[in-house]
Parts: structure tokens; C-alpha cells; sequence
């Protein structure tokens, strides 16, 4: 594949995917303009190193790789808690006709998930907020399959703990 046919690939899929790209990282930086910065970096990263990503067929695991470890880079080099203070800055798209009835309950799931350990809050993200497959969130993290799994059940059942836990 050919740098220019990349490039127009690479261009196109970051345009079409701006807002998947925002609520992974305001799901770890907690803030706007940092949530921004980090997607620049990591879009950056991605323009600067295209030639390493061999099949298009791999562009959404390799791009979520390179955002992920930009966001889990700033959070190590702020070493910031960040929490939500405002649920609908987590979703940059404002539904007017999605009246949220239980607001309570969404701030008790987001809260739990936050408080999750790096890389069980990645699969969830993944798995629950991308929608993405069990066998891409492998991809994505550079994990084992099963791993993947039973990081995710182990996550459900911290979560199921946790929110029965608040209520």
C-alpha cells in the first residue's frame, strides 16, 4: 500500500471516528481540552509512524493502541485522579430526545468504572462504550484472548460489587 493511498485511509477514518476518539480519552483525562490534546498527540504519533501499519484491515486496533497509550501517558505524567463532575461532557453529542431518567444511577456506573485499575477500565471502555469485539479489544491492548475475558468478567463482577456497594 502506497503512502498517499494511507494517508487519504488514515485521514478518512480519523475524520469519521473524531467523537469514538473523544469519549475514549475524556473516559481517562476527565477534561475537554485535555481530552483533545491527548487525541492530537495521538493522531500525530499515528501520521508520524503510518508506515509501520502494514494491512489497512488493522487501522482501528493500531489507532486505539496509539490512543490509549496517549491517554495512560498523560495520566502517568500528571499523575492526576480525575473524576466526572458533569456526566454530559462524557458524551460531546447532546440528545435532546434521550431524556436520562436515571442520571443517579449512570453517575454511580461512571464512578465505579473510574475506579477500576488501568487496564480492566480500557477493556470495559472498549467493550461497552465502543462497542468493539472481545477479539479487538485483544488487538487494541496487545493481549491474550482469554485474557481479555477474564479481565473483563473480572471487571463486571468489581463493578457489580461496587455499584450494589452504593446503592
Amino acid at each position: 500500500m502506497s503512502d498517499i493511498s494511507m494517508d487519504k485511509i488514515l485521514t478518512l477514518y480519523i475524520k469519521e471516528n473524531q467523537e469514538s476518539f473523544y469519549r475514549v480519552a475524556y473516559s481517562y483525562v476527565k477534561d475537554t481540552n485535555t481530552a483533545l490534546d491527548v487525541i492530537q498527540e495521538a493522531i500525530i504519533k499515528a501520521l508520524k509512524n503510518r508506515n509501520t501499519l502494514k494491512n489497512e484491515e488493522y487501522l482501528k486496533t493500531w489507532f486505539y493502541r496509539i490512543l490509549i497509550n496517549e491517554c495512560l501517558m498523560h495520566i502517568r505524567k500528571n499523575k492526576k485522579i480525575a473524576y466526572i463532575d458533569n456526566i454530559d461532557e462524557c458524551n460531546p453529542i447532546k440528545d435532546e430526545s434521550n431524556d436520562i431518567d436515571n442520571f443517579d444511577d449512570m453517575q454511580v456506573l461512571y464512578n465505579a468504572i473510574e475506579k477500576l485499575e488501568p487496564n480492566l477500565k480500557t477493556i470495559i471502555i472498549l467493550r461497552f462504550f465502543e462497542d468493539m469485539k472481545i477479539e479487538e479489544i485483544a488487538k487494541v491492548t496487545n493481549t491474550n484472548l482469554n485474557t481479555v475475558k477474564s479481565r473483563l468478567y473480572k471487571a463486571l463482577k468489581i463493578l457489580r460489587i461496587d455499584i450494589e456497594d452504593l446503592e
